[in-house]
């Protein structure tokens, strides 16, 4: 069956449209667009009307290109930015004004879930996996086998870290610190409850792993076939989380595979991951270019049956 699934975070929102049969997937139209919902929203506790305009206009695209490949079961879920916001109920009016589906803003433990569905569905891994996903407001840790074990959501991000601490361009010396203390508690929360240093690997979801990985193998352009999969080795992580956070915005946005909505905040991204790496234990991170919008799209096509 032909399904859509739309996942709405703080910084960009996706649409996958794709055909399922049993656990796999074949794409139709897999896009993305950076909004930014959640500018400001850590501060104000509320979503700014120009990120919902955006916002609002890229659902309308996303209804138009559902309706012309004939998808016959949506799903939209919004994630840390609608979490946080005091005025998301005005957001999903629009929404469902625009597609006609209801948004789900869903718990931090249910986007860890989805995610981890949606990486395990492509990647051969054995053992125990720990799959991180950092997006925009929030990072979802999670650790399971063929199912989830233990999950939790940190509100630690890009665009949050950027927006509390990387302001300046570069980020100084005190900002950076700042940001890795802040960092830095939440991950070792996350190791508390999820025990995700114990895992045999872990796995990075997201445009800021995605990102960094590119990077990190300096490749001329932006290439997802050869990202999937790719594994990227803690040196190379700090190496690129370096170069990002001492690097001005125009070196940034001059890296031939860096997306223009991940200029400003891809040094806070790289950070987080860094951190995660350093304080897990781990050697190297395996990236995926499949992660909650799979588990989305997967979860839809179950409920049909």
């Amino acid at each position: 069956m032909r399904v859509a699934a739309i996942d709405c975070g703080t910084n960009s929102i996706r649409l996958l449209i794709a055909d399922v049969e049993g656990s796999h997937l074949t794409d139709i139209v897999r896009v993305m667009k950076v909004v930014r919902l959640g500018e400001g929203v850590d501060v104000a506790g509320s979503l700014s009307p120009a990120a919902i305009e955006r916002t609002w206009q890229a659902v309308e695209d996303y209804a138009e290109h559902i309706r012309d490949t004939g998808a016959v079961a949506v799903r939209m879920v919004a994630t840390s930015a609608s979490r946080d916001a005091d005025n998301a109920d005005t957001f999903i009016d629009g929404v469902v004004a625009r597609l006609g589906v209801v948004p789900e803003v869903i718990s931090g433990h249910e986007e860890a879930a989805l995610s981890f569905a949606g990486a395990a569905s492509v990647l051969d891994t054995e053992g125990t996996v720990a799959v991180v996903d950092i997006g925009g407001g929030s990072t979802e840790f999670v650790v399971g086998e063929v199912a989830v074990g233990a999950s939790i959501s940190e509100n630690v991000g890009c665009v949050r870290m950027t927006e509390r601490h990387l302001r300046s361009d570069p980020p100084t010396p005190e900002e950076i610190a700042a940001a890795t203390a802040d960092i830095d508690a939440a991950v070792l929360h996350a190791k508390a409850a999820t025990a995700f240093d114990t895992a045999d690997r872990i796995v990075g979801l997201a445009g800021s792993v995605t990102t960094v990985a590119a990077l990190a193998m300096g490749l001329p352009e932006y290439d997802s076939a050869v990202i999937h999969g790719s594994r990227i080795s803690a040196d190379q992580v700090h190496a690129v989380t370096a170069a990002m956070l001492s690097a001005t915005r125009a070196q940034r946005a001059a890296e031939p595979v860096m997306h223009p909505g991940r200029v400003d905040v891809i040094g806070g991204g790289a950070l987080v991951l860094d951190r995660i790496l350093t304080l897990g234990g781990f050697d190297e991170v395996i990236v995926s270019e499949h992660d909650i919008l799979d588990g989305i799209a997967l979860g839809l096509a179950r409920r049909a049956q």
